[in-house]
């Protein structure tokens, strides 16, 4: 294990100003944790007609073990295609190029027999066939939970009251690192696969990567994925995969997963919300999830996104004012919400739900870290900062190309 960095870097105030006002703002949160919500029947026909939208005809559907539906749709009459700006879209297929180091040429062709190193229960139970692809059905209970139809797999600013203050509290708590200060045109990931633990049901502990123009303004675009447990918006406290994007620092845009039409699946074996396992285990075996995301600058311009080495989708450039052209931030790590249930930090855990001195094995990490920078080139982070908003709670230790993060919440020196 190399050493940690002995000093901390310096940054031009401005620069430092950015990031600490981007990473200080919460990023991912949906709904607004109400649940048993009884509806009249103006709600009801709304949920019926949300349920419409949100779930497209399937030519084929698989109920997993774990009784997710996944329903089989036509390519062509995915959520995408919902957005005004993507009417007349032309799906690619596949990038019309790679950044050096990422051609994955042999595990895309579809007369490969390669196979994700993650599986997703419904796999046991069947595949989607040619031309389709899958998609978590949404259920009526899942807008129940969301306590409203237009809060169902949205992103909020959460707050919590502090009468004794007569403040708001931030509730997102955050073990992150990142570099600015350059234009970036992708990334590289490996993270760590765990089932950490949330103490309720409307907090979620994530590991994402995260990349945005860098400040938090009316115009914040972010391009975001990774692994999430979220019992307010799945239903149960399993670890699934997500991703996300917004435009507007999540005001119009900004949905978990499918939920606001924009990004452009074309791989028919990973289902983007359902669970991904094996977990990791203390001390024992190791799991990790591989993600790339890159600007495909020799076609239109789209942002792609490859997992464990397969072409995943992208998110056209045509949704975005400012990613357009590239991001200004990169950043990985660990994010949860902490409601302070009986005025104590919840024992809501990040990661493995160990601090990160305890390392390999033990920690959760985040490994092979990578951005592709102004110049187009593939390059390890460098000059990065870290953010830990609560260090006794959750805490991370970097060491360049890789870092360990997490913690369990609380504990006796976070109370």
């Amino acid at each position: 294990m190399a050493p940690p960095c002995g000093s901390e870097r310096r940054w031009s105030r401005a620069v430092k100003m950015t990031f600490y006002l981007f990473f200080l703002i919460p990023m991912s949160s949906a709904g607004n944790g109400k649940t048993n919500t009884i509806f009249g029947k103006k709600q009801k026909l709304e949920i019926q007609q949300q349920l419409k939208r949100l779930n497209k005809p399937a030519l084929k559907s698989i109920e997993g073990p774990d009784g997710d539906i996944i329903d089989c749709v036509d390519i062509y009459k995915q959520p995408a295609f919902d957005h005004p700006l993507l009417k007349n879209h032309t799906i690619q297929m596949r990038p019309s190029s790679y950044p050096e180091g990422f051609s994955f040429d042999e595990i895309n062709d579809v007369s490969s027999n390669f196979e994700p190193e993650f599986t997703q229960p419904w796999h046991l139970n069947g595949r989607c066939p040619e031309g389709t692809i899958p998609i978590r059905r949404t259920k009526e209970e899942d807008l129940l939970r969301a306590g409203s139809v237009a809060n169902f797999g949205r992103k909020k600013y959460h707050t919590i009251p502090d009468a004794q203050n007569k403040i708001e509290v931030n509730p997102h708590e955050y073990a992150m690192i990142g570099e600015a200060g350059d234009k970036y045109y992708g990334m590289s990931v490996e993270m760590n696969l765990w089932n950490p633990h949330t103490q309720e049901d409307n907090e979620f502990s994530i590991s994402q990567f995260l990349l945005t123009n860098g400040v938090y303004v009316q115009d914040l675009n972010a391009i975001e994925g990774g692994a999430m447990v979220y019992k307010d918006l799945y239903g149960d406290k399993e670890t699934r995969i997500f991703i996300s994007w917004t435009d507007d620092e999540y005001q119009q845009t900004g949905c978990f997963n499918l939920a606001c039409p924009g990004f452009v699946q074309v791989n028919k074996q990973i289902a983007m919300g359902a669970r991904v396992t094996p977990y990791s285990k203390y001390d024992g075996n190791q799991f990790a999830l591989k993600f790339h995301v890159w600007k495909d600058i020799n076609a239109r311009g789209d942002w792609w996104l490859s997992i464990n080495q397969r072409d995943f989708g992208y998110w056209p450039s045509s949704l975005f004012s400012i990613l357009s052209d590239s991001a200004s931030t990169v950043k990985w790590g660990g994010e949860v919400l902490n409601y302070y249930k009986d005025g104590q930090h919840t024992t809501t855990q990040m990661g493995s739900g160990h601090f990160a001195e305890e390392g390999a094995g033990k920690a959760s990490f985040f490994k092979n870290l990578n951005v592709i920078d102004g110049l187009q080139i593939q390059r390890a982070p460098r000059d990065t900062m870290t953010l830990m908003s609560k260090p006794n709670c959750y805490n991370i230790i970097d060491y360049g190309d890789y870092f360990y993060f997490g913690g369990p919440g609380r504990n006796p020196n976070c109370p």
